[in-house]
């Protein structure tokens, strides 16, 4: 039915059905004729783990007949249900790293998606979104995404919900405001020139400010606005001058100072400042990294250097 229903539509140029058995690699990117690394995964998961729990769940929710499910228990059932379902995806994705960039899945019952979550962190993945659906006036369904790249979702994404019971299972903040101050009492320009005055004087991969909007962006290969950063690079600079006073061969790089190390320590952020008739706010977004201390400490700086630019 999948491989007639995809030519009746005419996307067989777009679509590549794949048969598979229960046992079947889930995400078979070693198989013959399928590409090495793909942008993402989508997965509606079997929400049961047998056909009595099936039935059990659409007799508790007494729906009317045009909203009841129809799908075959080859569809609805699996061992394990969706969590052990969804589990498996996370076991192959633990072996294919970024060769995906986003897996996700989709759960029905927020008890598996807060047990995922708590696979996720103990396995440290955290880089990952969960949002909700909401359909018609009760069905609810949540999605989770995670992947071991190191650009972050925007936070109306990663954190896509609002129900109480879920909010200890989001991942931590990408964006915050760090200063909100009256228009009457900041000079905009005065302000802006400061931010980016002090963002170009770090020791930064890369950062562009757009005058025009009030708007940056920049790359950090650490925490390089931080003291201890600063007290480490004069450190780092004394050493080397001592190997060239005594002649001395300079050991090997650690491990933790090699390309991969470097790159995982990246950091990626966006800077603003948004203008209203009655106040002036300057915020910033997380795109880049795995360190979410690195964001809060950028927070801190950016507050400080705003403030001080503000004149408060």
């Amino acid at each position: 039915w999948a491989k007639s229903n995809v030519k009746l539509n005419d996307l067989s140029h777009r679509i590549h059905v794949l048969p598979r058995h229960a046992d079947s690699v889930l995400i078979p990117l070693d198989e013959p004729g399928i590409p090495s690394s793909i942008d993402f995964t989508m997965t509606n998961p079997p929400f049961y783990e047998s056909e009595e729990e099936m039935l059990r769940s659409a007799k508790q929710k007494q729906r009317p007949p045009f909203t009841a499910c129809t799908g075959s228990a080859s569809e609805m059932v699996t061992q394990g249900g969706e969590l052990a379902f969804v589990r498996r995806i996370f076991a192959e994705s633990m072996r294919l790293g970024g060769r995906v960039q986003w897996y996700t899945a989709m759960f029905g019952f927020l008890s598996s998606l807060t047990a995922f979550v708590e696979t996720l962190r103990a396995e440290k993945v955290s880089n990952y979104a969960v949002t909700e659906f909401l359909q018609g006036n009760k069905t609810r369904r949540w999605a989770i995404a995670w992947s071991f790249q190191g650009l972050r979702p925007a936070q109306s994404v990663a954190r896509g919900t609002k129900a109480a019971l879920s909010r200890n299972i989001l991942p931590c903040p990408s964006e915050a405001d760090v200063l909100v101050v009256e228009t009457s009492t900041c000079s905009i320009g005065v302000l802006a020139s400061g931010i980016s005055t002090a963002l170009a004087s770090l020791d930064l991969i890369s950062w562009e400010w757009d005058q025009a909007t009030y708007e940056g962006v920049g790359r950090a290969p650490d925490k390089v606005w931080a003291r201890a950063w600063r007290r480490r690079k004069k450190r780092e600079r004394e050493d080397a001058a001592d190997v060239a006073d005594t002649a001395e061969i300079p050991s090997p790089l650690p491990l933790s100072s090699s390309s991969a190390t470097a790159a995982s320590n990246n950091f990626g952020f966006k800077v603003w400042i948004r203008v209203s008739v009655k106040s002036v706010s300057v915020g910033c977004r997380w795109l880049e990294g795995f360190d979410a201390a690195a964001f809060e400490s950028f927070q801190g700086f950016l507050k400080a250097t705003a403030k001080t630019a503000a004149g408060v």
